[in-house]
């Protein structure tokens, strides 16, 4: 062979090589796109704009049959056929550029223009030349629908719109596969020439070659001529349209310059805003002016509704904040995840009694919603009731490093500080949770109930007994059947509700972004409501969550829902949790009588007055101060005058005519009987108060006066 053949045969090996390898992997690479949300549908639930400031869509793989057909037309009638290049188109487009002494044409294929968009260079003659090698190395690379989708995602098409899907959301509000004749060729004319002619700039050139285009595909066949006709009357869009703005908040949430596809559930989501926004509109009369809610569905654990606030077009300082993502101070709604894990450790059984009475713990003296102390209450009413001190007592007993790992293991962020950092008040709100976190976390719980006894008796305390505070859910017309819990917290800042069946998670806060409380914010009565209309937009329930089986069956003493002791007579068998089988038995039936310690018993009575007591010598603590707490700090009251008032001391006796003798810091102060209250002035400064029954048995307390 011939060094003349060796070199052509090399020089065609190398041009072969240099064509393909002429361009590049990724055509677009370095382009940045909208970040764009869409539901579980495939509905578009909103947009924001490219960090270049230019609406343009993440690429789309399909290319709706209308565009494509209108594109074509107008563009590269022979774009099925060609290599990438069209000699026909060149020569003719050579022609008309030589008749009228300028560029009218350039003769570039769909696949030609593709290179160009993704090189950005002047449009010159060398230009096109090296635009017309790397179009035929595309067409060896990708199908032509590949081709014309890459096409209608980058093209420009007026202003700040690049690519179909933006356009035809701009101007036309819906996507591009809805678009009619008349809309899709407009669009298959624009990107011929963006700058010069578009919606905003000589509209009649535009309809006339929009008509013109029209009617050639009418003539080739592709419409009728009832349609051409009716898409001939169609008039140009006149203004830009506003994307939509579902689940505004959510898609800030998303992955930016990407297109996700999310579980929201697009009539789901439209329908829960509306109730929200009209919700939040009245609770702002109130001084109430934000409102968030979330909507999770438990089998697939996907959020299918989202609003992070409500009323947008309501002005007012944190419209914009995503309260739903926001830490905000829990009040009781913590509550429920305490006594699961309760049950679950052998802490407590369900109906365990939990004390209830006046408690300063190291000056944390919790209280009541409604101010009330009722000695003794069943932890699962005491639950349903969201009564505090029993809350405490149980947090107290169950450890408060050992819960704040809980809340962390159930993916609660916001926890971050150490348990010394909230102590006892976690339970009440002293720790800040999120509404997307603390509504998942009751998900996860709506789902555990079905294999989880704990889970099962937790939601089954939270599914009908009304808090003090808590309106009566059985009043409320078309309600349906839920187990919720509420939460206020300190001051009045933020109200809760969370409501659980067994397809559904609702969470619900409302309050003001900016943290200023509101008399009458409460989580029953302002979260409460909206968390019910939120279940009135879901499929009804078929079935309710069934008690799980087990083999762990318990005798249970019924008075104190405890394991049953020898001398408990009224007892039930349960179903518990395995920890439980190793709880202590019931401490109140010693003498075989029901008998509570002095405290709870005092406070216990007067809400059941079926209550005996002792009848015979107790074999338990017989004497308790009621007021005030050991370690509490107590500023004494003043008369008019000026005089202290002094405060009144009170203790309780299993047998209350039995004498008591009071010693304040080892002196003697007097005797009481019957009803063993003292009212005392004390000094500034520490003290101990110690009081003694006539058969030795004493109790004592320290407090400070300020």
């Amino acid at each position: 062979m011939t060094k003349r053949r060796w070199w052509i045969i090399g020089t065609a090996a190398a041009l072969f090589l240099a064509w393909l390898l002429c361009l590049p992997r990724n055509l677009f690479k370095g382009t940045v796109y909208s970040t764009v949300v869409e539901s579980a549908e495939g509905e578009l639930l909103g947009a924001r704009i490219a960090s270049d400031g230019q609406w343009r869509f993440p690429p789309s793989t399909e290319v709706p049959e209308r565009f494509a057909t209108a594109l074509v037309q107008f563009e590269d009638k022979r774009f099925w056929w060609h290599p990438g290049i069209d000699l026909l188109a060149i020569g003719r487009a050579f022609k008309d550029n030589i008749k009228e002494g300028h560029t009218v044409s350039g003769g570039s294929t769909i696949t030609m223009q593709v290179i160009r968009l993704s090189r950005g260079k002047e449009r010159t003659i060398w230009q096109k030349m090296i635009e017309a090698v790397q179009a035929t190395r595309l067409e060896m690379r990708y199908s032509k629908k590949k081709i014309l989708a890459l096409y209608a995602s980058h093209a420009p098409f007026g202003g700040n719109v690049v690519g179909l899907e933006a356009a035809a959301w701009r101007y036309f509000g819906r996507p591009a596969d809805e678009l009619s004749w008349a809309e899709s060729a407009t669009l298959a004319i624009l990107p011929n020439s963006p700058s010069s002619m578009h919606l905003w700039k000589n509209r009649q050139e535009l309809k006339d070659k929009r008509d013109r285009l029209l009617k050639r595909l009418y003539k080739i066949g592709y419409v009728d001529k009832e349609t051409v006709e009716a898409a001939l009357d169609e008039p140009l869009p006149k203004v830009s349209l506003q994307l939509p703005n579902y689940a505004r908040h959510y898609i800030e949430l998303c992955k930016k310059g990407k297109r996700t596809k999310t579980g929201i559930q697009f009539t789901l989501q439209k329908s829960v805003e509306e109730v929200c926004d009209r919700r939040s509109n009245d609770l702002s009369e109130e001084g109430i002016a934000d409102l968030a809610a979330i909507v999770i569905d438990n089998k697939t654990g996907n959020v299918i509704a989202y609003v992070g606030n409500t009323s947008k077009d309501r002005k007012r300082p944190g419209v914009d904040v995503d309260i739903a993502s926001s830490p905000r101070s829990t009040g009781s709604i913590l509550k429920p995840v305490l006594y699961k894990v309760s049950l679950e450790e052998g802490t407590i059984l369900p109906r365990t009694l939990l004390p209830d009475i006046p408690v300063n713990l190291s000056g944390f003296a919790p209280q009541n919603f409604d101010h009330q102390y009722y000695g003794a209450v069943p932890a699962d009413n005491a639950l349903a009731r969201s009564l505090n001190i029993p809350a405490v007592f149980l947090l107290q007993e169950f450890g408060v490093p050992k819960f704040l790992d809980v809340l962390r293991k159930c993916n609660i962020s916001t926890l971050e500080n150490d348990a010394s950092h909230y102590g006892l008040s976690l339970i009440l709100g002293g720790g800040e949770c999120r509404l997307d976190e603390v509504t998942k976390m009751y998900s996860n719980m709506a789902v555990e109930a079905s294999e989880s006894i704990s889970a099962w008796y937790t939601l089954d305390a939270l599914k009908e007994v009304n808090r003090p505070d808590e309106l009566d859910w059985r009043l409320i017309r078309s309600i349906r059947k839920a187990a919720w819990k509420t939460g206020t917290s300190y001051g009045f800042r933020d109200a809760w509700a969370v409501g659980m069946t067994p397809t559904y998670t609702i969470g619900v806060w409302a309050g003001n972004a900016q943290g200023q409380g509101v008399a009458g914010l409460t989580g029953a009565r302002t979260a409460g409501p909206v968390m019910f209309d939120i279940l009135n937009l879901l499929p009804a329930e078929t079935t309710w969550f069934e008690m799980p089986t087990g083999s762990n069956w318990a005798k249970v003493c019924r008075e104190s829902g405890m394991l049953a002791g020898p001398y408990c007579t009224d007892t039930e068998v349960i179903l518990v949790p395995e920890a439980g089988l190793e709880t202590d038995p019931c401490p109140y039936h010693n003498t075989g009588e029901f008998v509570l310690p002095p405290a709870m018993e005092w406070y216990y009575r007067p809400h059941h007055p079926e209550y005996k007591g002792a009848t015979r010598a107790a074999t338990g603590p017989v004497i308790a101060f009621i007021y005030p707490s050991n370690g509490s700090t107590l500023e004494l009251p003043r008369q008019m005058s000026g005089a202290i008032e002094g405060a009144v001391f009170r203790a309780a006796h299993h047998n209350p005519e039995i004498k008591i003798w009071w010693h304040l810091d080892g002196s003697y102060i007097g005797e009481t009987q019957i009803i063993h209250e003292m009212r005392l002035s004390p000094a500034t400064g520490k003290h101990v108060l110690t009081i003694v029954d006539e058969n030795g048995e004493t109790a004592s307390i320290n407090f400070r006066v300020i």
